[in-house]
């Protein structure tokens, strides 16, 4: 009994946050929940997850490790590491995360590749998904993604990400497919210290998401940031930190349905600029 009311649960905390939870369709990264989720073009390791076109935007190899904790619920959380590696000829890209707990859980591994040509950006990549459920079993799925970006002129960048491409189905067992959309973004960056984003989230079986997010440099080392999305309304505050190859992301967010989320990412850089 207790563990039929826990996955009743999850199911309907995650359809009320419109499946922004599982490892697939979430914002990762404490820098983009700190932005209102927008996630389209942020150059950081997180890109795999967000948008593998934008990963070879990254200046070096940089390594992140992050933490979400939800709604004061442990079953509810994810851990989640990302890697873009540099080099000459593109970025190589590997992510991996798990969300939930014992009764009901999602596991994402894989790997990507993105290069430029020109004012564009492109990547690829290809995801093994596992959703497991204690006393129903265990479904298995590969994904494939594809995403890019695009420089408009020195302050203005456009990004797109398509997730799930070929529909996969949680397993071969079932009907049941996992989230597909489709995200399109834009970034203004009025200053080097502002950033302004804002992008549309389409799943094909729920209505669009709208985000939109502002990042500011009060020092060299010293971030703070702000978003707001809807569908359920989202207010998001972030700070971050970085001092020389090291840096520390935090987000906190208020969803209206639910209540509170904290968001904890570790930033690695690795070689020269």
């Amino acid at each position: 009994m207790k563990q039929l009311f826990f996955l009743c649960f999850s199911f309907w905390a995650i359809t009320i946050s419109q499946a922004q939870t599982d490892p697939l369709s979430q914002a990762h990264g404490a820098r983009s929940q700190g932005m209102g989720s927008a996630k389209v073009i942020l150059p950081d390791a997180w890109t795999y997850f967000n948008n593998i076109g934008a990963l070879d935007r990254l200046e070096q190899t940089e390594i992140s490790a992050g933490f979400d904790h939800r709604y004061g619920i442990s079953e509810l959380s994810t851990v989640d590491l990302a890697v873009g590696w540099k080099n000459n000829f593109g970025t190589l890209g590997l992510g991996l995360s798990r969300f939930g707990g014992k009764l009901f859980n999602q596991q994402l591994i894989g790997l990507g590749f993105s290069n430029t040509l020109g004012i564009v950006s492109l990547g690829a990549k290809i995801d093994w998904f596992q959703t497991q459920i204690e006393g129903f079993g265990t479904g298995h799925a590969l994904i494939f993604s594809l995403g890019g970006v695009a420089e408009l002129g020195p302050k203005f960048f456009l990004g797109a990400n398509f997730s799930n491409l070929n529909q996969a189905k949680i397993s071969n067992n079932s009907e049941q497919r996992l989230p597909t959309a489709v995200q399109l973004g834009i970034s203004y960056l009025p200053s080097e210290s502002l950033r302004i984003q804002a992008e549309v989230e389409k799943d094909i079986e729920i209505d669009p998401v709208f985000k939109a997010g502002i990042e500011y440099r009060l020092r060299d080392w010293i971030y703070l940031r702000t978003g707001i999305s809807s569908n359920p309304s989202r207010l998001s505050f972030g700070l971050g930190m970085r001092k020389n190859q090291f840096g520390f992301d935090y987000a906190y967010g208020q969803n209206t349905s639910l209540g509170r989320t904290h968001h904890l990412s570790l930033v690695m850089k690795l070689g020269e600029k």
